[in-house]
């Protein structure tokens, strides 16, 4: 859908209010997060096939996004062309704790620092609403990169458990 919407519709994404821009080093153009929920969702389809995650219901990730608390987008900006590279959200009960969720970087944008800037900003967003306790999910082979970002495994003796159907 991102590829007919760059050619039919008008696909540049003037800063607002919610979107902080960032300048990439050595880049041409720029990178910029947005706190936007409303997100082309095949756009965001494609982003997660880019790094091999398993394909979701459109519609159940319409919901999931409705009812995140902090949905962070990580957008590249050159010229009139936009593209999705980055994503997370987090969901909350609002006063103490949010958990967070997909978060991914395309390939072609790992390893240049952008990961830890996006969840610092995310960090930010949910400090800025007073929540003090920030979880996550982790794969084995991201677990260092979250340690690095202040994350552990496990703190105070908690575990975590699981129901699934």
């Amino acid at each position: 859908m991102g590829f007919w919407k760059s050619l039919f519709g008008s696909d540049t994404l003037e800063p607002t209010k919610k979107t902080k821009l960032r300048q990439v080093p050595n880049q041409s153009g720029q990178i910029f997060f947005s706190t936007e929920k409303d997100i082309d969702l095949y756009e965001l389809e494609e982003l997660c096939d880019s790094v091999g995650w398993a394909r979701r219901p459109i519609r159940k990730v319409r919901i999931a996004l409705q009812h995140s608390f902090v949905v962070l987008s990580m957008w590249e900006h050159r010229g009139g062309f936009r593209r999705l590279i980055g994503f997370a959200r987090a969901t909350s009960d609002y006063a103490f704790n949010a958990t967070l969720w997909d978060v991914v970087i395309h390939p072609d944008f790992q390893g240049r620092g952008l990961g830890k800037a996006m969840m610092e900003e995310m960090i930010r967003e949910l400090r800025k609403s007073d929540i003090s306790n920030i979880s996550l999910f982790a794969d084995a082979h991201v677990v260092e990169f979250y340690s690095q970002l202040g994350f552990n495994a496990d703190p105070e003796g908690i575990k975590g458990m699981f129901w699934y159907p």
